[in-house]
């Protein structure tokens, strides 16, 4: 199984200490405001992920998605789809998703994908699209879209720059306030403070290739390289992760060789998610 972990296990003399530090943060979002009244965790479906998220990730909160690398940027919408259709379905049913980019984000990578969101688990007429002229309006209208109860997750897509920390902060509020999963999705990694309580950086992994010992013949389901780099409620992690689209869920990879390939092909701006 192909997962590595950023951080040791924690000795028994620092565990009680860190569980202290938790609960401190914890106390201090309640007060700022970053949690919200009802905090939920949005399980991944995978139990050592969702052990390092501390029970799941944090739905009425504000989320970064990076791309490895800029051409990978369809791996990195993919995970967000994924993200956005476990909150559908689990934590906001009823509510829509809104997709908001700018002009050159929808020119340089092209718009969502109708068979592409099904495959994803995502009904294509309950996600609403804004394309805004500048990345300052994508800011705006994540803000103003967050605090709207009528949508359960926002997706803010914005190129390589960086994010003013009051900007995070403010969208933090907002998700708290809407009790709404809002998610930055960049195309290249950024480690400039933000308020964010988690940072993932996706890329695209080889998928593996069915040999004639399997019942399946060709190549197998896509998968992503998972890099959990900023977590306020847990451990950081590293994982290989499978797209089961029977089961409408990521899975641990749990087979390494032989593999082909890159697991979303970039080759087509359709093909996003």
């Amino acid at each position: 199984m192909a997962v590595r972990s950023a951080i040791a296990s924690p000795t028994e003399g620092s565990s009680a200490r860190i569980e202290q530090l938790r609960r401190k943060l914890n106390i201090v979002e309640m007060a700022t405001g970053l949690a919200g009244e009802c905090p939920a965790s949005l399980a991944l479906g995978i139990p050592l992920i969702d052990r390092a998220l501390g029970g799941g990730l944090s739905s009425g909160a504000l989320h970064e998605i990076a791309a490895a690398r800029e051409p990978e940027i369809a791996a990195a919408t993919g995970f967000a789809l994924v993200l956005a259709s476990r909150s559908a379905s689990i934590a906001s049913a009823g509510r829509s998703v809104l997709w908001i980019a700018d002009d050159l984000s929808l020119a340089e990578n092209g718009a969502p994908y109708g068979p592409g969101l099904e495959g994803s688990g995502n009904a294509p007429e309950h996600l609403v699209m804004v394309a805004a002229a500048h990345g300052r309006d994508v800011l705006w209208a994540m803000e103003e879209a967050l605090r709207c109860h009528a949508v359960g997750t926002v997706i803010g897509e914005l190129r390589a720059r960086s994010i003013d920390p009051v900007a995070t902060r403010r969208l933090s509020l907002a998700a708290a306030a809407g009790n709404t999963l809002g998610l930055i999705l960049r195309t290249t990694p950024d480690d400039t403070p933000s308020a964010a309580a988690t940072r993932w950086i996706i890329g695209a992994a080889p998928s593996r290739l069915f040999t004639a010992h399997d019942d399946l013949h060709g190549v197998g389901p896509p998968r992503l390289a998972v890099r959990l780099v900023r977590n306020r409620r847990g451990h950081l992690g590293a994982w290989i992760v499978e797209w089961n689209s029977v089961e409408q869920r990521f899975e641990l990879a749990t087979h390494s060789e032989p593999v082909v390939g890159a697991a979303f092909d970039r080759s087509h701006h359709a093909a996003v998610a």
